[in-house]
C-alpha cells in the first residue's frame, strides 16, 4: 500500500461530473459515489459472476455493469481495515491506521468510544500502524479478539489477542497476550492482514520484508516467515516455546527446515506484500491481492479445497512477467493482473466475493481495486486475466470489508470515511 504520486481523475457525483482533487484527497462525504465507465466492456448475461468456483447469477438477474458507493460514515482518521465480529450485532468494526478500532452500529451510526484504541503501543506511519483485526469464531461467547500490528520503536510484527468486555462493546490493551513477533528488515511490505478461514485457523499475510526487488530472498525462502501467509491454530495446544499450535496439515508442518521443506506456520509463499485477502465464505477459496513492484498489480487465488503450499512466484514473478531464473520454480499465475499504465494504478486493494442478498447482479463476483488510482475492478469474465472495469473514484480505497449479512465496504484512508458498494 502506498501513493507513488497524486492524481488527477474523474468521479460522477450524483450525475455530475468534477474533477477529482489533485494530491492523495477524497473529497467530502456526500451523495453516493457513481461510477459506470464507458470504457468498460459490458460481459454477456452468460459470463457474468461465472468465475471459476463461483455460481452464476440466476437469468432473472441483470448483468452487473457498474458500481457506485454509498456514504455510510465520516469522521474516521486513516481507516485502512474493515470487519465484523460475526456476532449477530451487525456491527463493523473499523480499525484506523494510528492504532484504534472504531465501531459502526448496524444503524449506520458511529460510536464516540472506541472499542480498543493502540496507539500506545505501536508505530503508525506509511505502511506501518495497526494493520489487521479478526474477531474469534467464537467470539460472542469467549470474546477473543486478534490484532496485526507494527511494534512502537523498531517496527516489528506484532500479533496477539485482546479479551472484550462482558458486553462485547471495549477491548481492554491491558489483557494483550503476544502470539508472534518477527523482526521487519525496512519499513515496509509488513502485509497486515489477519483473518480466521472456515476451517477455524487464524491465516497472516506477511510482505517480504521491504526494500526493492526483495534484497533478502525472503519470498522464496521457506526457512523464513516473510512474504508469506501463516496459518495457526489459537486454539490448540501450544507448541514448545510458542504461543500457538501449528496445524497438522499445514504443508510443511512434520517438515522442520530440512532442504526442500519449509517452516511449520507456512500456508503459502512467493508473495511480494499481501495486502489485502479474503474467504468466499460460499466455496471457501482463498483470494489474495498482492501489491507489485513497478509494473504489474495482481490478484491471486487459492481453491478452497487446496492442500497449501502455493508458491505465487515473487521475486521472480511479478504477476505473470518474469524477472528472472523463473524456470528455477513452479509458480501459481494469478487470476487477475493489471499494469500500472491501465488508469495509474500502483498498489492493488484485495477485496471480496459478493455472497449478500441486497445486490442480486454482484453474487458470486469478486471486487477489487487499486489505491492510487481509486478504480474498482472484478475479475475476468472470460478465460484471461484482464481484470472487468466496475467504477473509476478519486478515494484512496485502503481497504474492503465484508459485513455479517455478507454486504461489502470500503473505506478511504485520505478522505475518512466508510462506504457500502452498491450495484448499478
Amino acid at each position: 500500500m502506498h501513493c507513488l504520486r497524486a492524481l488527477n481523475r474523474r468521479l460522477a457525483v450524483g450525475g455530475l461530473v468534477v474533477l477529482g482533487i489533485i494530491g492523495c484527497t477524497s473529497p467530502t462525504i456526500g451523495p453516493s459515489l457513481v461510477a459506470s465507465p464507458s470504457e468498460a466492456v459490458a460481459p454477456s448475461p452468460s459470463a457474468v459472476a461465472t468465475e471459476e468456483g463461483s455460481p452464476s447469477v440466476p437469468p432473472s438477474v441483470a448483468p452487473l455493469t457498474g458500481v457506485r458507493l454509498e456514504p455510510v460514515v465520516a469522521g474516521l482518521t486513516a481507516p485502512i481495515g474493515i470487519t465484523n465480529a460475526g456476532d449477530g450485532s451487525g456491527r463493523l468494526f473499523v480499525n484506523e491506521r494510528g492504532g484504534r478500532i472504531r465501531i459502526v452500529d448496524a444503524d449506520g451510526s458511529l460510536r464516540a468510544r472506541d472499542f480498543v484504541d493502540l496507539s500506545g503501543t505501536l508505530e503508525a506511519g506509511g505502511e506501518r500502524g495497526l494493520l489487521g483485526v479478526a474477531f474469534h469464531p467464537e467470539f460472542a461467547a469467549n470474546g477473543r479478539v486478534f490484532v496485526h500490528y507494527s511494534r512502537r520503536g523498531d517496527g516489528a510484527t506484532v500479533i496477539s489477542e485482546l479479551t472484550a468486555s462482558a458486553d462485547r462493546s471495549t477491548a481492554n490493551p491491558a489483557s494483550e497476550r503476544i502470539i508472534l513477533t518477527h523482526e521487519q528488515p525496512f519499513a515496509n511490505h509488513n502485509g497486515g492482514q489477519i483473518a480466521f478461514g472456515p476451517d477455524g485457523y487464524l491465516y497472516i499475510g506477511l510482505g517480504d520484508g521491504g526494500s526493492g526487488g526483495d534484497p533478502l530472498g525472503n519470498a522464496q525462502n521457506r526457512g523464513v516467515l516473510l512474504g508469506k501467509i501463516l496459518r495457526l491454530d489459537v486454539d490448540g495446544t501450544r507448541a514448545p516455546n510458542k504461543q500457538y499450535a501449528t496445524p497438522d496439515d499445514n504443508p510443511y508442518a512434520t517438515d522442520g527446515v530440512s532442504p526442500g521443506a519449509g517452516l511449520p506456520e507456512i500456508w503459502a509463499y512467493g508473495l511480494r506484500n499481501p495486502w489485502r485477502f479474503s474467504f468466499d465464505r460460499q466455496t471457501g477459496d482463498l483470494y489474495i491481492g498482492d501489491v507489485g513492484q513497478g509494473s504489474w498489480e495482481e490478484i491471486d487465488r487459492q481453491p478452497g479445497d487446496s492442500a497449501g503450499g502455493e508458491n505465487y512466484g515473487w521475486d521472480l514473478f511479478e504477476a505473470t512477467h518474469c524477472s528472472g531464473d523463473c524456470a528455477s520454480i513452479t509458480q501459481v499465475d494469478p487470476v487477475a493482473e493489471y499494469s500500472h499504465g491501465d488508469g495509474g494504478g500502483c498498489s492493488v486493494t484485495g477485496g471480496y466475493v459478493y455472497r449478500g442478498i441486497a445486490q442480486p447482479p454482484m453474487v458470486g463476483t469478486y471486487l477489487f481495486s487499486d489505491y492510487c488510482s481509486g478504480t474498482i475492478w472484478t475479475l475476468p469474465a472470460d478465460d484471461g486475466v484482464t481484470p472487468r472495469q466496475l467504477a473509476d473514484t478519486d478515494l484512496r480505497i485502503s481497504s474492503f470489508g465484508e459485513g455479517e449479512d455478507g454486504e461489502i465496504y470500503v473505506v478511504d484512508i485520505f478522505g475518512g470515511a466508510l462506504y457500502r458498494v452498491i450495484a448499478t
